[in-house]
């Protein structure tokens, strides 16, 4: 627990470890959430039942949703870029994986050019389509998509599952390029450092940014089973850390005491 001192293992023994993230920048925070709804929407696709259809097009309209907020398309090319051209780079460094570095960079050029190759209009078909606005505009409403409120998208809830199989396929191959790309950016920007171990004393933890540095994520890993979990506050210079034990719903939870070893990678 929290009070017992103990060492952590090795960074190369992550699978033990249970991950926090902590977004530093708002472009990060979009591409998080794109990543949460993108793999929600895979899973609940593979659903046969109604209810997956259903957590599925939710899905897929919160996806819709955060895109219809700034110009995402824009920011991954550019995160792309940045890192197709960094990892350049490192082609003539000793002792790196060129075979390893080369696939990298040819995914990253792939995803680049399926990206740029559906242009601006990529989700068109999905905000013109008034099956999904109608959905879209009751989901506001708790419990508005209830069959006779929506008798279409009840009929097509009841339709066999093969048949809205197809239909929701061909919805998500359209968020595709964007959402594969998105997580190719995060998968690289979370590669891009090594954990380091940190100590932790009485529950509150406080870490000052270079500021000539350009950091996008904050990694926190616990050890599996600890009982304990981080609330983040971060701005610009710098972030905290408080680290509390979980009690159960019914109870609050209390920051931890004594010493706690944890692993902080700024990314």
């Amino acid at each position: 627990m929290a009070n017992t001192p103990g060492n952590l293992p090795s960074p190369r023994m992550q699978n033990a470890f249970v991950k926090f993230e902590q977004p530093l920048t708002e472009r990060i925070r979009t591409f998080l959430r794109l990543e949460i709804l993108y793999r929600q929407a895979l899973f609940h696709t593979k659903n046969e039942t109604d209810l997956g259809s259903r957590a599925a097009v939710a899905a897929l309209l919160g996806i819709l949703s955060i895109l219809g907020h700034g110009d995402v398309r824009a920011e991954v090319l550019k995160d792309l870029d940045r890192l197709a051209n960094l990892l350049t780079q490192y082609r003539q460094s000793p002792g790196v994986d060129s075979v390893r570095l080369n696939l990298i960079i040819e995914r990253i050029e792939s995803l680049k050019n399926e990206l740029a190759a559906f242009g601006y209009q990529l989700i068109g078909p999905l905000r013109e389509s008034e099956f999904l606005g109608a959905i879209k505009h009751r989901s506001w409403i708790p419990g508005g998509t209830c069959e006779f409120d929506l008798p279409e998208y009840g009929y097509w809830l009841q339709l066999p599952y093969s048949e809205r199989a197809k239909q929701l396929s061909q919805w998500v191959s359209l968020l595709r390029p964007l959402c594969d790309a998105v997580g190719e950016v995060l998968r690289l920007i979370r590669e891009t450092s090594d954990p380091v171990e940190r100590v932790v004393v009485d529950g509150l933890y406080r870490h000052k940014l270079d500021r000539s540095a350009h950091y996008n994520l904050v990694r926190v890993m616990l050890p599996a089973g600890s009982g304990i979990y981080p609330e983040f506050s971060a701005g610009k210079h710098q972030f905290t850390i408080r680290f509390v034990e979980w009690h159960g719903v019914n109870q609050r939870p209390k920051q931890v005491s004594g010493q706690l070893p944890f692993l902080l990678t700024l990314c």
